[in-house]
């Protein structure tokens, strides 16, 4: 049992978080009681740290310590933290307890799990405790302060009153004022083609004469909406696949309520399987490339499986997975968080409501990052008295969905016994899932900076799937991955002929291209979906037609 419990996903972690509140993994448990025993353990080690750590304030007292913050720690860039005397010696007190604080941790020798729930909480609190987050203390808040006549103060002060009435009881990141659905969001053109008690199925207009035979289904996440694949034009992934000649299909799923509690992974990949046939029927092929995205990504892969043991996976041309996790085992920070009790309480939890409600995920992802995430935003709005930026990723961020107490219940499960390693572990639709009769070209990209789905074990997907596998590692994190246009200078990713078993290996022997990887991924769907012939002059066929404008409907559920 607790090598399965070592198997935890982060996927589990986020879903029992976000029905139990992540708050709690800053209460005392059995991580923080072994953690204690190891350092009494070990009395001259931790009195040496101790000891040092005193020796250092002492220095910053008189003046003479040599600490300073990393010239890339924005907290600190404002001048009055190092030139003021009081200021500098608080900085540099913070920065020694912070780095004692990490010391101690390694010094336990604790094994992986608690070593790393340790780590999140003592992360946790010396992000919480750092000096910058005090009003006034910070510079840039006192100077604010006494600009605005004390306004900024009491503009920050009705914000976060705002912020903690309503989940998920963070600061608000992204001005959303900007942005709408559909006119500044969402605009690639197409229509709805397609719409179940599930799903909407959006087929996007031709931008070329010509197009690829073969059309392309995209499987969207199911705890957020589809359109962080379509946002601003020239940031669209949806737009320059279009664009590139490929007959592009994405689903937006519906925001589920308590009336479709029920609805589990049968249902998602029925659903998936019944977008597949309005696809082939519009095009009026035999075959599809399909692509997945973080929990859309487990979906397509076990479409796949279903397919491959039900005998069709001729219908499937190539395959592709974005951001998605499928091998579980020790999944990073995230998956150490998951144990079984909480696990059970968390479905539970969810059954009672019939849903998880995804505001309460938004701030378990907030928290796993709260320097970027929580204390950022909590100066910006709270200390300085202003609003946070547009950003069009967090726009897509805070336009939560609801997840299904069934669908939470069944990811909790193969995630928490990583049901996806073994073929025959677990069934969908009546066919046992097996991962290495997949037997198609996959294409699988991943964030080098990803704290949801951990690079690592994104890799690890090419050796459970059969076919050849490109992988793509991208610079940046879970989403900014994914949206990662050409254009940028900065951009740039990691590939690699090979494909061997450990990750690490992989990233040693990879080479590095320039650009964006949006070009590569447009390349090799072009030589696995068909020849070109004329683009459709209409859309919708084979009996279905256009029911609404993209972004359709669904999206605008709340």
């Amino acid at each position: 049992m607790s090598e399965l419990a070592d198997q935890a996903a982060p996927l589990d972690a986020l879903l029992v978080d976000a029905a139990l509140s992540p708050m709690r993994r800053m209460a005392p448990n059995s991580s923080t009681a072994k953690f204690a025993f190891r350092l009494a353990r070990h009395p001259r080690t931790t009195a040496r740290r101790l000891g040092g750590l005193t020796a250092e304030l002492a220095r910053v007292a008189a003046g003479t310590s040599t600490i300073a913050p990393s010239k890339r720690d924005r907290r600190f860039k404002d001048r009055a933290w190092t030139e003021n005397p009081l200021l500098r010696r608080t900085v540099q007190g913070y920065l020694a307890a912070a780095s004692t604080a990490e010391q101690l941790v390694g010094d336990a020798g604790l094994d992986w799990r608690d070593d790393e729930r340790m780590r999140f909480f003592s992360q946790n609190l010396v992000e919480a405790m750092a000096p910058s987050n005090v009003p006034l203390v910070n510079p840039a808040s006192a100077k604010e302060a006494i600009d605005t006549a004390g306004l900024s103060l009491v503009r920050g002060g009705l914000t976060f009153a705002r912020d903690m009435l309503t989940a998920p009881r963070i600061p608000e990141m992204v001005d959303t004022s900007p942005f709408e659905v559909g006119r500044t969001i969402a605009v690639t053109p197409g229509a709805v083609v397609l719409r179940t008690e599930v799903l909407e199925l959006i087929q996007y207009r031709p931008q070329t004469e010509q197009v690829r035979e073969l059309p392309l289904l995209i499987v969207p996440p199911t705890i957020n909406k589809y359109y962080a694949i379509d946002l601003a034009p020239g940031r669209s992934l949806v737009e320059f696949l279009v664009r590139g000649g490929q007959q592009v299909f994405v689903i937006s799923w519906r925001n589920p309520d308590a009336r479709h509690a029920d609805w589990g992974l049968d249902t998602y990949v029925q659903s998936v399987l019944d977008a597949l046939d309005a696809v082939q029927r519009i095009c009026g092929t035999d075959g599809a490339a399909l692509i997945g995205i973080c929990s859309g990504g487990i979906i397509a892969a076990i479409t796949a499986s279903h397919l491959a043991g039900t005998g069709q996976l001729d219908r499937l041309t190539a395959f592709g997975l974005l951001v998605t996790v499928l091998d579980n085992a020790r999944a990073g920070m995230a998956a150490a968080l998951a144990d079984r009790r909480t696990a059970a309480a968390a479905t539970a939890l969810s059954r009672r409501r019939g849903y998880l409600d995804g505001r309460s995920l938004a701030e378990v992802f907030a928290w796993l990052r709260p320097g970027d995430l929580v204390w950022n935003y909590w100066v910006n709005n709270y200390l300085l008295g202003r609003k946070p930026p547009a950003f069009d990723i967090l726009f897509w961020n805070s336009d939560t969905t609801r997840m299904t107490a069934g669908l939470h219940a069944d990811f909790v499960d193969l995630s928490m016994n990583n049901h996806l390693v073994t073929a025959g572990a677990m069934t969908v639709l009546g066919t046992p899932v097996d991962l290495s009769r997949v037997d198609v070209d996959s294409y699988l990209v991943a964030g080098i900076a990803d704290h949801i789905t951990p690079w690592q074990n994104c890799y690890r997907s090419t050796q459970l799937l059969a076919g050849q596998s490109r992988f793509i590692l991208s610079t940046s994190g879970h989403i900014a991955a994914l949206v990662n246009p050409p254009g940028n200078p900065k951009a740039t990713y990691q590939v690699n002929k090979h494909n061997p078993g450990d990750p690490q290996e992989w990233l040693r022997t990879a080479h590095t291209e320039q650009g964006s990887w949006w070009p590569d991924a447009l390349a090799w769907l072009g030589e696995r979906t068909g020849t070109e012939k004329q683009a459709p002059q209409e859309l919708g066929g084979g009996g279905l037609r256009a029911l609404a404008d993209a972004p359709g409907t669904y999206v605008f559920d709340t």
